[in-house]
């Protein structure tokens, strides 16, 4: 697997390569470590990525993971989505919070960002497990029509990563579960039996006072030892200003859980 690490020469973007590392280590990829310049450090000759990334990058090459190194003159995100087209299989980046990555990043921009690149995301923060741990990954039920690209994202990383698969979802008090779910909640089980990825199905019951889905599910990955949560990037059905917000909320939720956002 050939992942993409764009990084701010930030601590956000380190525990990102340090994910990167891992996950190319377990499928005998590569990783590309790139970076996008201003004019000014065009003008200079680019800057030095080992001196923001030194240990990590020392503990990659002690596990034989290979590293390079792109840098490129022009605007981050824009420069970003342009790399991801160039044949990887994923990206992991690092958040700083709703503020997204350092360079020309506001507000909702790594949700943005996401949903543009080509390649399904692993969004990392600061506070995520430096020691990396893929083992067990949440998958809630989504609604969207299609959610093969969600199943592709997490049957690779399972399968590369030997993780075991929670197939979630949240069941109100009073409510009927959709044919959309339930559809798409067969399918999840269904394609993971078919890959030979270990999983179970996890309903968990929610009373008529009502919480929120992200709070529920960031407590159940708490208290279950979630290492990653996966999650459409694309928001569906109609009330997608809610949705946007709670994929934000979970990009940047108070654990540091890891999102694999697909799309």
């Amino acid at each position: 697997m050939n992942l993409l690490c764009p990084t701010d020469l930030t601590l956000a973007a380190d525990v990102a390569l340090s994910y990167s590392g891992h996950i190319a280590e377990c499928s005998s990829g590569e990783v590309t470590l790139f970076h996008a310049l201003s004019k000014k450090d065009a003008q200079g000759g680019g800057v030095d990525l080992k001196k923001a990334h030194t240990a990590t990058l020392d503990q990659m090459a002690s596990h034989g993971v290979k590293v390079s190194e792109v840098q490129r003159e022009g605007a981050f995100m824009k420069e970003i989505i342009a790399e991801s087209r160039n044949g990887y299989s994923m990206m992991v980046a690092g958040t700083h919070g709703v503020r997204g990555l350092r360079q020309e990043m506001l507000g909702s921009d790594m949700l943005n960002l996401v949903r543009m690149v080509a390649v399904p995301t692993l969004v990392v923060q600061v506070y995520s497990p430096r020691k990396v741990n893929m083992e067990r990954i949440l998958m809630p039920v989504a609604g969207h029509d299609d959610i093969s690209p969600l199943l592709d994202a997490v049957c690779s990383v399972a399968k590369t990563c030997g993780s075991h698969v929670d197939v979630y979802q949240q069941l109100v008090e009073g409510q009927t579960t959709s044919n959309a779910l339930l559809t798409n909640k067969v399918k999840m089980l269904d394609r993971l039996a078919k890959e030979g990825i270990k999983h179970a199905e996890v309903n968990e019951p929610v009373e008529k006072f009502y919480e929120g889905f992200v709070l529920r599910t960031i407590r159940h990955a708490r208290n279950t030892g979630v290492d990653c949560i996966a999650i459409m990037a694309h928001a569906s059905g109609e009330h997608k200003k809610i949705a946007d917000k709670e994929k934000q909320e979970l990009i940047t939720n108070e654990l540091g859980v890891p999102i694999l956002c697909a799309v």
